[in-house]
């Protein structure tokens, strides 16, 4: 949803149908998955509880909501069919928010959740609910199920109910009952706290937390999340943590994880445990670790990722920006396009050259990336050592560069970050820098 979307009511999206890209309808809605905060911060919308025909409930991150328009919902990429689970610092917007008591925060009274509305924030892809449909006195109208697909009626829409008092719309700072308070233990409290940490920062928390809490926090936190953070933790912990995940869901998590880091992980597990996790990933995800575990670690091959940007020579600077605006891509992968014939996932077609970020910013939309390619710059060969690979990014002032084997096709690209985690020491993760004040240029 574009910047400025429209806010809507939980009311109109209960039983509305979900298709996905090709327009077939995949299952309706039935709750959705919030997060709550401290404070007066309003929640996260997570996803939407998607029953599909066979009446399983799965999850649907709001990540892949494409559209919300004419009563229905459009889902992107491959959903994930197993079964929806509530994690401990989730709340269910259907079944555990409406109808239930609040306190209007300017006068005091009593009113009854009726609705909420929920709307995409300006510039991002979260979500969050802003604003409640309340009525005061003791007792409102309830929000009620019924009809074919699971249909609301309301009774300020004709559903019936006796007025128990006004009925007002507010913003979701001026109630109390539903937030999360400020005092006591929990996992929610501590996410919530922690919530606006980078992913490296948030690792070093749960570094420093007992075995036990950081299970608790681990398993409340979001697969996608948790993937972030595993990869910023020493080597100990990240075992340590996926070895308390049931099984499938250190399969969701690994294959939420950059591969590398992923295919990292996996290589320092026993054999038995490294097979059975592999057999529960998607059969491409799967074939990815594996043909990163075949690379020894200090190798360019064992340090790329196979998930860069792999464009067509047809495809235009429209199409390459596009890619790059994507923000679940690290800023070194952001940093430049590759360009190969067919077909587009690694390994690919020949390998034909790289055109930079700061090109696609001079050039026209409609130019095309073949023609525009930076085709001098020798890439790197999947056994190139890690004294290699360094020389080669402090030479020609790289943030990423691509990896070829000896057939010309495209296996992957080499990132900065992971050249840096290589080259640090072992417990760099571990060692917290801190510049000291005045330090400086005087000092040398």
């Amino acid at each position: 949803m574009a910047a400025g979307a429209p806010r809507i009511f939980v009311s109109h999206l209960a039983g509305v149908a979900v298709f996905d890209p090709n327009g077939d309808q995949v299952g309706r809605v039935r709750d959705l998955v919030v997060m709550l905060r401290v404070g007066q911060k309003p929640p996260r919308l997570l996803g939407l509880v998607v029953e599909l025909a066979t009446r399983r409930r799965i999850f649907l991150p709001m990540t892949r909501v494409t559209g919300i328009q004419s009563g229905q919902v459009l889902a992107t990429g491959v959903l994930n069919v197993r079964r929806f689970e509530q994690r401990p610092t989730e709340r269910l917007v259907f079944g555990e928010l409406l109808d239930r008591r609040v306190t209007l925060t300017e006068t005091g009274e009593e009113a009854t959740v009726l609705d909420l509305s929920v709307q995409q924030l300006p510039a991002r892809r979260d979500w969050v609910i802003d604003r409640v449909f309340v009525r005061k006195g003791k007792k409102g109208g309830a929000f009620r199920r019924g009809g074919e697909g699971g249909r609301v009626a309301l009774p300020w829409k004709g559903g019936g109910g006796r007025r128990a008092g006004e009925a007002l719309t507010v913003d979701w700072s001026a109630i109390t009952g539903l937030s999360l308070e400020e005092h006591g233990q929990g996992a929610e409290n501590l996410l919530a706290t922690f919530e606006q940490l980078r992913p490296a920062d948030l690792a070093n928390v749960l570094h420093h937390l007992s075995a036990k809490r950081r299970a608790e926090v681990a398993a409340a936190l979001d697969d996608d999340r948790l993937a972030d953070v595993l990869e910023e933790l020493p080597e100990d912990d990240q075992i340590e943590i996926l070895g308390k995940l049931a099984e499938e869901r250190a399969a969701d998590v690994l294959e939420a994880m950059d591969p590398d880091d992923a295919a990292d992980l996996l290589g320092e597990l026993p054999e038995t445990d490294k097979e059975r996790l592999l057999s529960l990933m998607k059969p491409g995800d799967a074939a990815d670790m594996r043909r990163l575990m075949a690379y020894e670690e200090h190798t360019a091959g064992g340090l790329m990722t196979t998930e860069p940007i792999v464009l067509r020579p047809d495809a235009t600077v429209a199409d390459a920006l596009a890619r790059v605006r994507n923000p679940d891509l690290s800023p070194a992968l952001a940093a430049q396009v590759y360009v190969c014939r067919p077909p587009d996932e690694t390994p690919t077609g020949k390998y034909l050259g790289t055109v930079h970020f700061q090109r696609l910013l001079r050039d026209p939309p409609y130019t095309l990336v073949g023609s525009i390619l930076d085709d001098d710059l020798q890439a790197l060969e999947p056994a190139a050592e890690l004294p290699v690979v360094a020389g080669f990014f402090a030479t020609y002032d790289m943030v990423a560069a691509p990896v070829v084997d000896e057939s010309g096709s495209l296996l992957g690209a080499v990132t900065v970050d992971d050249v840096l985690d290589h080259m640090l020491p072992q417990d760099w993760r571990e060692t917290e820098f801190h510049l000291e004040e005045g330090a400086g240029a005087d000092d040398a």
